[in-house]
């Protein structure tokens, strides 16, 4: 009886501990959004310059309080962005009291990575991506079809986008500790090549709007980091 209250209270004791590393998450992020609404506007601006670059292209909006909710979402990436390294500690401080010594190490550099590699990923795809799919939108104006670009639309497609190459952009360090610790031999996933590739397509075109162009640039990528992964495994491995 006395153990079955023991397991209550420990419980009760790590439900509480997860509700104040939620709550100081959210005080975090919403102390920090009054100062990103007012940088909104600056980085929204920033954001599009890069994207579009020196394409010909105006982006366009059509109701009054549009640009207003887009600033409205570039500040609150911006806030998560900025509350992120305090986000992981907190997340860190919760977890680290149920781990092994030998999991802590194996924890610590695999967040720190996979921060990278988010981090990487979003980088790649505004630096890179974005104004090789703005581009290719502008290659089809003619002199009786000429672009007109929504706002709404390429803030929207570019955050979806920058998010999609972020989270795949993980696929060389799962590669990796997966190989590494045994979950599945590298002989084998290095045999089944296609149907990495066949998973990675479909992933692709779940995280990208429904054409085959952002498919494809989010594919290649991806799947050049899912061999160096395997490299680095093989080398790990002998």
């Amino acid at each position: 009886m006395s153990e079955s209250n023991n397991d209550n209270e420990t419980l009760i004791s790590h439900l509480e501990a997860l509700r104040e590393t939620l709550l100081r998450c959210l005080i975090a992020i919403a102390v920090v959004l009054p100062f990103t609404f007012f940088l909104a506007p600056k980085a929204l601006n920033l954001f599009i310059d890069i994207i579009i670059g020196d394409s010909p292209v105006k982006l366009n909006y059509f109701s009054p309080m549009e640009v207003f909710l887009i600033q409205i979402k570039a500040a609150l990436v911006l806030d998560i962005i900025i509350c992120f390294p305090y986000i992981i500690k907190k997340v860190w401080d919760f977890v680290v009291p149920a781990l092994y010594d030998n999991e802590k190490r194996f924890i610590k550099p695999a967040i720190i990575l996979s921060t990278l590699l988010f981090l990487s990923g979003v980088l790649f795809c505004v630096f890179v991506i974005l104004p090789l799919i703005i581009r290719f939108g502008v290659s089809f104006a003619t002199s009786n079809i000429q672009a007109v670009f929504g706002i709404s639309n390429v803030v929207t497609l570019s955050l979806w986008m920058a998010v999609a190459f972020g989270f795949m952009f993980q696929v060389p360090l799962i590669t990796y500790y997966l190989i590494k610790f045994g979950v599945i031999e590298y002989e084998t996933i290095s045999d089944k090549r296609s149907y990495v590739i066949v998973i990675l397509l479909i992933l692709a075109a779940i995280f990208t709007p429904p054409d085959v162009t952002s498919q494809i640039l989010l594919f290649i990528p991806t799947y050049a980091l899912f061999e160096l992964g395997l490299l680095f495994a093989r080398r790990c491995k002998k």
